[in-house]
Parts: structure tokens; sequence; C-alpha cells
């Protein structure tokens, strides 16, 4: 499992750099399985809302995505799912393709099935345009085994994209 961020300040490079060297350790002969991405609606209304996607040989692996968020309307969200020729590994995106979201997110949660996390990060601004991704800091999130959720009581309410990486949990028969 991964540590959210690889500094203490939330030093953007290294938490950069932690998920350049994720992705190359994932790529065991160089070939990584075309993503699947699906748009969907990140809905206010201040109610929990869930949104589902299946990815590799038997849908073998489910990335989830779980939030509450108020204000505006409706923005359009994506989730794209990929995994490793072998299927050994998973990545899970979810970000709004415009960048900063407006919606204020009361809580948040992405859920891998099917595997453990070995990377993940929050970010509260997806890269759009001339603009880079900005990482929440890693007190407002926390990482387990098989999620990354907002922290109560630090999370501060702005949430625009999520990144895991996950390998293959093995079930003995």
């Amino acid at each position: 499992m991964a540590a959210p961020s690889g500094s203490r300040g939330g030093g953007g490079a290294v938490g950069w750099a932690a998920l350049l060297l994720a992705a190359a350790a994932l790529r065991p002969t160089g070939a990584v399985s075309e993503p699947t991405t699906v748009a969907f609606d990140v809905r206010p209304g201040g109610v929990q809302h869930s949104f589902s996607q299946n990815v590799g040989p038997g849908d073998k692996f489910t990335c989830t995505f779980t939030y509450a968020s108020q204000g505006g309307t409706n923005e359009q969200w994506q989730m794209s799912l990929g995994t490793s020729e072998d299927h050994q590994h998973v990545t899970c995106t979810i970000w709004r393709p415009q960048g900063k979201s407006y919606l204020y997110f009361t809580q948040f949660q992405a859920e891998v099935r099917g595997a453990e996390i070995e990377y993940a990060m929050a970010y509260s601004k997806a890269a759009f345009e001339r603009e880079n991704d900005v990482p929440l800091k890693s007190e407002e999130f926390q990482v387990t085994r098989t999620a990354v959720a907002h922290r109560p009581g630090a999370f501060k309410a702005e949430l625009s994209k999520l990144v895991i990486v996950a390998k293959a949990t093995h079930s003995e028969l």
C-alpha cells in the first residue's frame, strides 16, 4: 500500500514522481490494456450517490466512486479503468475533464474490489489546458488497502480528481 503523498508539505513534485514510478513499475512487459473511459454526472443535493465500473477478464476488478456534494448543477465527470496486460494491476482514475469542480463535496470515497491499493492520490484541481493537477494535502484524505476517502474534519470540500493504482489480490482455491 502506498502513502497518499511523499511529503508533509503536500509537495506536488514528490507526488508526481511517485505516480510516475508507480506507473513504470506496473509495466512488467511494457504493455497495458487500452483504458475504458465512461462519462457520468456528479449530482449535487447533499445525498450520497455512487458510480461503478468493472474491468478485466470476467469483470475481475470494480472501481466505485461514492460521494455527496452541494451547490450548482450536475457536472460531467469521467471514470477510466485499465489493466496491465497480465491483468495483475488496475488503474482507476475519476476526474472532471474541465479541471476544477465547482461543487462542494461533503464526502468522497473511491474503492477498488479485486485488488489492493499500491498508490492513490486525490486532487482539488485536475489538469486542464495549461494548468497542472493540484493535490489535496495529505491530512485531507486517507488511503486504506482498498479505498481512498475524505478525512472527516480535515477535508476542505474541494475535489476534482482521484487516481488509484492497485495490484490484484490472490484468492486461494
